[in-house]
């Protein structure tokens, strides 16, 4: 069981490094639904919303870890590409943490890669596409996180990479904590899903849980 007046007291020294709520998301892998409660409620003891907290850093701190999972991210592309008869021309990145496995997954399928940076505000300006990295204009593209949780931050990059002139036809992440299948009409796949069945995964107590979209 995660204690959540660690993860509240985690999230407050992240937002004293400057850190929004998005970014403090990203780092403790929940919703920004929960970063707000863990910010504004989590030290109190209050009951908190119903999440998930996905922890993967034993994973992320080798090289040769990131790329197994990479590997099974990379088959479940080539599984979802073959049965729609599809190529893979672009694998964007979500940042910061779907970045690392989008390298090695560009590789693995010599595909191009692209990084994406999210908007900083939910609902406000667009997110960045990296001139540094791979235009998407015209070319079939997989978007590639670490976790989904409400699917905002798919939903932004979808949004983008079509602006941008490309063709979302897959996502894939991790760990699916929602119920969706598919955002805004592109496929979504995921190594786990996990969901709260009732209760809730941050601590005892009855269901109060943000809607999945």
């Amino acid at each position: 069981m995660v204690d959540v007046k660690d993860l509240a007291k985690k999230a407050r020294e992240y937002k004293e490094r400057g850190l929004n709520e998005r970014e403090i998301g990203d780092e403790l892998h929940v919703s920004v639904d929960t970063v707000r409660y863990l910010l504004e409620e989590g030290m109190d003891g209050t009951l908190p919303p119903s999440d998930i907290k996905i922890g993967w850093r034993s994973i992320g701190v080798y090289g040769a870890r990131i790329a197994m999972m990479s590997e099974i991210l990379s088959d479940l592309i080539v599984e979802e590409m073959e049965q729609r008869d599809l190529d893979v021309e672009v694998v964007l990145g979500i940042a910061v943490n779907g970045v690392s496995f989008a390298t090695y997954i560009s590789d693995m399928l010599d595909s191009e890669l692209a990084i994406y940076k999210p908007p900083v505000e939910r609902g406000k300006a667009g997110g960045s596409i990296s001139g540094n990295y791979a235009s998407v204009e015209g070319k079939k593209v997989v978007i590639v996180d670490d976790v989904m949780s409400t699917g905002a931050t798919a939903q932004e990059a979808i949004k983008d990479v079509r602006a941008a002139g490309g063709t979302p036809v897959l996502m894939v992440v991790i760990v699916n904590k929602s119920s969706q299948n598919e955002v805004d009409g592109v496929p979504l796949r995921g190594i786990i899903r996990a969901r709260s069945m009732g209760g809730t995964i941050l601590g005892h107590g009855p269901l109060r849980s943000f809607p999945y979209k």
